[in-house]
């Protein structure tokens, strides 16, 4: 990460933290200067992350967080401004994949499941945006990026719905925040070897990945540079975008 762009004294958060791409974006925004909260409804495993950068000299912190819970995120973002002083980076990375993309009908699928899809995929960014919102509203300056998917553009039922409306609300948080200086983008991954992503999807899938896409899949750490280029200020004319990260899955002509 020696040319990755340069953090320092920027303050991040990180959702979802606790493992696979979340632990390694935590760890790419550490690495590149910033000081990191990362923040996991299972703090064990935030807390198992963080020390792990902060034995290495990095400023990390863990936080337990339900992104569903409109107070639990507004804890979150308080203890990252009183701990390291303001708030200037939101990685809205938590959310259900695996227990959703086996879900295969869309009329038979348990309401529960849906509702609770819905929760943290879709309303828990927006939660955790609304935030931080108001730290970065005092800086005039701040960065936010929700984790899509590839699966956004494609039939990929409830897991899909959600992150496609992850990338509207991209769009529409882009539009109404520029004014205070705050930039919202998105990467939309594709398979990525994790225990919720290549590792937990169905064999069908995989094979079907493998057969169909140019580089079907990828490690958590190949999305740490399109993370770092949108938190940066090398991206200070971008807002509103979605980046694919995703082997040539998604084709745009």
């Amino acid at each position: 990460m020696t040319d990755a762009p340069q953090l320092d004294g920027k303050v991040a958060i990180v959702t979802g933290a606790g493992g696979g791409i979340g632990r390694a974006y935590s760890r790419g925004l550490a690495e590149a200067g910033a000081a990191v909260v990362l923040a996991d409804v299972n703090i064990d495993s935030a807390t198992a992350a963080a020390d792990e950068l902060t034995a290495e000299g990095h400023r990390a912190l863990a936080v337990a967080v339900d992104v569903r819970d409109e107070a639990s995120t507004t804890e979150m973002a308080a203890t990252a401004a009183g701990r390291f002083g303001s708030v200037d980076i939101l990685v809205n990375n938590a959310g259900l994949m695996a227990e959703v993309v086996g879900e295969g009908s869309l009329t038979t699928m348990d309401i529960d499941l849906w509702n609770r899809t819905l929760a943290v995929n879709l309303t828990g960014p927006l939660l955790c945006s609304r935030a931080v919102v108001p730290y970065m509203k005092e800086r005039g300056y701040g960065k936010i990026v929700n984790q899509s998917s590839s699966g956004a553009f494609m039939a990929a039922q409830a897991y899909g719905i959600t992150k496609l409306g992850l990338v509207s609300m991209t769009v529409s948080l882009a539009r109404e925040l520029a004014p205070f200086g705050i930039r919202v983008n998105a990467i939309a991954p594709g398979m990525v070897n994790t225990e919720a992503g290549s590792i937990a999807s169905p064999p069908e899938l995989k094979e079907m990945v493998k057969n169909a896409i140019p580089f079907p899949f990828g490690e958590p750490e190949e999305l740490i540079p399109g993370l770092l280029y949108l938190v940066s200020s090398g991206s200070d004319w971008v807002t509103g975008h979605t980046l694919n990260i995703d082997g040539g899955w998604v084709v745009r002509v």
